[in-house]
């Protein structure tokens, strides 16, 4: 999920300046509660687990051009189960930014839509979550249904944010829509793939949670109800 150089230029790259404030703004908020609920050194560790992973996302696993945009394995339900919302949100940014200075310069004029596009989606899935997951339930005994659909929400987000960039740009002629569909299609193949990441990487978190719960690593909602 990259958007292409050259979709959205001049004065209108302002627009991404404020989303991207406001995703950071949110993400503060997130990050302030997570510090005061497991400490700094807890959500420090778990930041840099999420950068790190990001980071693997989108420079080593495999990813395609199609239509408008890149299709990558995000996996933004993966990071958000096991690290929480404000260290994959972080991670999510910080990953990106650091794949951008080393291997893709061409894409940091767009930084402040594709963090945007990956953020704000990945916010939405703790609301989502918020409202489908029992408080007396731990994230790691979330069903495949609450999976797919954590993992639908954040796809569908980065989707829609992807069609408004583009839209916003290039404006709604049918080239451009139907560029956005072929996009939209092939992130169905994330869709389908998630949940059971999600749930293989659960279920490997239940096997190591006592080392987990010893180094920080997970956040707190992962073993224990709210």
């Amino acid at each position: 999920m990259h958007i292409e150089p050259g979709l959205v230029t001049g004065a209108k790259l302002a627009l991404s300046v404020v989303t991207a404030v406001g995703a950071a703004g949110l993400t503060t908020k997130h990050a302030v509660s997570t510090i005061r609920e497991s400490g700094v050194v807890s959500f420090a560790a778990r930041t840099l687990v999420a950068s790190i992973a990001v980071f693997i996302f989108f420079q080593v696993l495999p990813h395609h051009a199609v239509g408008v945009s890149e299709v990558h394995f995000i996996f933004g339900s993966t990071i958000f189960l096991i690290l929480g919302a404000a260290p994959a949100a972080i991670g999510l940014a910080v990953g990106l930014l650091i794949q951008g200075l080393l291997f893709a310069q061409i894409d940091l004029p767009q930084y402040g839509m594709n963090v945007t596009t990956l953020i704000l989606p990945l916010l939405a899935i703790k609301m989502v979550a918020d409202r489908i997951i029992a408080p007396g339930t731990a994230y790691a005994d979330v069903s495949y249904k609450q999976a797919l659909l954590l993992s639908t929400t954040y796809q569908a987000g980065v989707v829609a944010w992807v069609g408004f960039w583009v839209v916003y740009g290039q404006g709604f002629g049918s080239e451009v829509l139907a560029s956005v569909g072929t996009f939209g299609a092939a992130y169905m193949l994330v869709v389908a793939l998630e949940p059971f990441v999600d749930l293989a990487v659960l279920a490997g978190a239940k096997m190591i949670k006592k080392q987990l719960n010893a180094t920080g690593l997970a956040a707190p909602r992962l073993f224990n109800a709210a």
